[in-house]
């Protein structure tokens, strides 16, 4: 995992911390929306993956309320992606710097689990 957060820092201009959170809340928000089996298969390929989870920021704040509520109202896609930005302003990253993000994210999983374990993540974070 320390390629990702490395690619992260290059690639996105973030420091060690918020590579680590940054990937960290991208990897929460897959195990919180995937089911177990979809989940383990990430997790093989990528096996140190609960480390990052656990460097993810705490839910909470304006991000994890606008992401309740959004989920509450059907915006699945919408609550995702507020809980994810969330957790971006307590990292102090700017949220337009999702996408360049989960870029580095869906490449480094596309080079390290293949195309299949790629349309699972997409699955779930695609907007």
């Amino acid at each position: 995992m320390n390629e990702l957060i490395q690619q992260l820092m290059k690639a996105v201009g973030l420091d060690q911390n918020q590579a680590q959170g940054a990937a960290g809340l991208v990897f929460k928000t897959l195990k919180e929306k995937l089911d177990a089996g979809q989940f383990s298969q990430l997790a093989q390929k990528l096996p140190d993956i609960q480390g990052l989870i656990d460097l993810a920021p705490k839910a909470g704040g304006l991000g994890g309320l606008l992401g309740g509520l959004a989920g509450a109202l059907g915006g699945d896609s919408l609550g995702k992606l507020a809980s994810l930005a969330g957790g971006l302003k307590d990292l102090k990253i700017d949220f337009g710097k999702m996408d360049d993000i989960l870029g580095q994210v869906f490449a480094f999983v596309k080079a390290k689990g293949g195309d299949s374990v790629l349309a699972i993540v997409k699955s779930v974070l695609s907007k």
